[in-house]
């Protein structure tokens, strides 16, 4: 008997001239896609940039590519590739010095007071490969299944790029190899742009620009395993059966318009799901609760029992609870899109197979993140530390504001 699909659907609603986009699994909420307006993701451009000061004592360069802040270089991002192998090139003075132009690419968007941050790795990611022109290294996703993994690697060892090398997408999956060709083919005719614009172009510049978030979430997050994307206004509707026909023409069966008369976000959830992931505590079915609390340094949760008392022991009543937590703080995780450093307080356990369970449920949820994760063992404490990465300002960004009143600490003070 196969292993039951997660049953997934991909809303698309329009709020003013924004797209929101949602990804809902078994008809929850589990991830939210937004832009503040004149606020877009630089995540994943190319930049001709200037490097405007040097930090030897951080090992890192400050690098002018036309944002209101300069972004930071750290010299273990800055490679050079030799036969595939990643080869730093000594101190980050001898490296590079002010005045110099460098080819960098955004892997953090600025965050809080700190700049974007930059990689001299570059990718130009596809439907179903990411083209790595500096590279000569190939890869396919850990997160395709290992028998499509070796039809995947048959077909794609006689794919040569003109320059670097690839990654296959976990999008591949099902993909033929004239589907591997065609994506390899749009790949190079776009590095083949980005160069000629590197040599023309004056410092600071954007010589590859991503597209729209719409886009960007049909590309990365929409595979074969998702139920349908409904869509709620006419433009994007178009734009996605546009998309599809250029890169997956089989799919655009999948892109459903919405005639509701009910808000499409309103209808599923959405929208509360968004009020509730604007606050600090979230309650579980039991009765218990988590608390969530974000910090600059690092993000701490909270598991409660809450009014939950449970039928037979203690040792029951909190095991239970913290096994019912697991799927919320991992839904929750992931809809927030918290990153960094992440701390989750289970309520204490005596029973070393309770702790072990908690541990193997966490990751088990985890695998479903699209973002890459590391779970450390749960302390004697009942801590378990993890880090996520770190790429976007999440969902308190996007949708909130820093209060002026107590400059986001969340007390008034008296005069």
């Amino acid at each position: 008997m196969g292993v039951k699909k997660t049953r997934k659907e991909m809303l698309v609603t329009q709020r003013g001239n924004q797209s929101r986009i949602a990804v809902l699994e078994e008809g929850k909420p589990v991830e939210l896609y937004a832009e503040k307006p004149g606020k877009q993701s630089i995540v994943g451009n190319i930049y001709l940039g200037r490097v405007s000061n040097i930090l030897p004592g951080m090992s890192a360069a400050f690098v002018d590519i036309g944002t209101t802040k300069n972004a930071l270089l750290y010299f273990r991002d800055m490679v050079t590739e030799e036969d595939g192998v990643k080869v730093r090139t000594g101190r980050i003075r001898k490296a590079l010095k002010v005045g110099d132009t460098i080819v960098v690419q955004v892997v953090k968007d600025p965050m809080h007071r700190k700049g974007a941050r930059l990689s001299t790795s570059l990718s130009i990611p596809g439907r179903f490969l990411v083209l790595m022109p500096k590279s000569k290294r190939r890869g396919i996703s850990k997160r395709i299944p290992e028998r499509e993994r070796k039809r995947l690697r048959q077909i794609s060892e006689g794919l040569e790029p003109e320059e670097g090398g690839f990654i296959v997408r976990t999008a591949a999956s099902g993909a033929s190899k004239k589907d591997l060709v065609a994506d390899l083919s749009y790949l190079a005719d776009i590095w083949r742009e980005v160069k000629k614009r590197i040599e023309k172009e004056s410092t600071p510049a954007v010589v590859y620009q991503e597209p729209e978030l719409f886009i960007r979430v049909l590309r990365d997050s929409f595979t074969r395993d998702f139920k349908h994307v409904l869509v709620d206004d006419r433009g994007d509707y178009e734009k996605a059966l546009g998309y599809f026909r250029k890169v997956s023409p089989e799919m655009r069966g999948m892109v459903k318009f919405y005639e509701g008369e009910e808000p499409l976000f309103l209808k599923y959830g959405v929208e509360n799901s968004i009020s509730e992931a604007l606050q600090r505590k979230v309650n579980l079915p039991s009765g218990g609760y988590i608390v969530i609390d974000e910090t600059e340094a690092l993000t701490a949760i909270d598991v409660n029992t809450g009014s939950y008392t449970g039928k037979k022991n203690l040792e029951s009543t909190v095991y239970k609870t913290n096994i019912e937590a697991i799927s919320e703080i991992v839904r929750q995780v992931r809809l927030r899109d918290i990153g960094g450093i992440i701390i989750i307080d289970f309520i204490d356990m005596e029973e070393e197979t309770n702790r072990e369970k908690v541990v193997e449920t966490l990751e088990k949820e985890l695998s479903k993140d699209r973002t890459k994760t590391q779970v450390v063992t749960l302390s004697p404490l009942g801590l378990v530390e993890m880090t996520r990465k770190n790429v976007t300002g999440g969902i308190s960004d996007t949708f909130g504001t820093t209060c002026p009143k107590c400059n986001g600490l969340g007390l008034l003070f008296e005069e």
